[in-house]
């Protein structure tokens, strides 16, 4: 029960994060269709577990990412008021610091989608189907890309076919008619530099070679 410690200790405070979270969001019906992803993936962790468990790392990452996810889907993610909160640290607001004209908040769930999952993916590869040579390296990065992709296209059917009346707020273009090109583009860039940091880190590096 040892080595369940940490995981069950992080699914418990998920858990109660996303309890509280849960109550008044912003939108019922985004927050709904936003927690899909949840509804999904962490039933499948729980009950793949004994399949194959990830390192401690590995669902601290898995932990972060649904935890910023769910303040996503509580706000919606063009709603999430990260400027308030900056300026009332500072004084400033956040967008005017670096000039943003939008709200970013979904650009930095992208690229961190791509950075915190990519070492979950590089442990299914290692256990399940280890890649030889470029391929290790190439394999997850590609596959969280792909993820990317798979997961604009449902987004695109689910605001189509669920609820049309909330395309912008579910989508949340902001009226870039680029938002899901770029949005692909930044998870792969997160995976891309999570990817180089592991490569370099001595204890990943002799798990390539193995």
């Amino acid at each position: 029960m040892q080595r369940w410690r940490l995981p069950g200790l992080l699914l418990a405070a998920f858990f109660v994060f996303w309890a509280i979270l849960a109550i008044d969001p912003t939108s019922r019906q985004d927050w709904l269709l936003e927690n899909l992803l949840t509804f999904v993936s962490i039933p499948i962790f729980v009950v793949t577990r004994n399949k194959l468990r990830f390192s401690n790392t590995a669902y601290v990452c898995v932990f972060v990412f649904f935890c910023l996810h769910t303040v996503g889907s509580h706000y919606t993610y063009s709603l999430v008021p990260y400027d308030d909160w900056w300026k009332a640290l500072t004084g400033h607001t956040f967008n005017s610091l670096f000039g943003f004209e939008r709200n970013y908040y979904d650009r930095l769930i992208h690229f961190l989608y791509g950075a915190l999952m990519l070492l979950p993916a590089l442990e299914i590869f290692i256990a399940y189907a280890p890649p030889r040579g470029i391929w290790r390296v190439l394999m997850p990065v590609l596959f969280l890309m792909s993820h990317s992709v798979i997961y604009e296209t449902i987004e695109w059917i689910a605001a189509i076919l669920v609820a049309p009346d909330l395309g912008q707020a579910y989508l949340g273009t902001q009226g870039d008619p680029w938002d899901s090109q770029e949005d692909m583009a930044m998870a792969a860039l997160g995976a891309i530099v999570t990817m180089i940091i592991l490569r370099l880190s001595p204890h990943w590096s002799k798990r390539f070679a193995a």
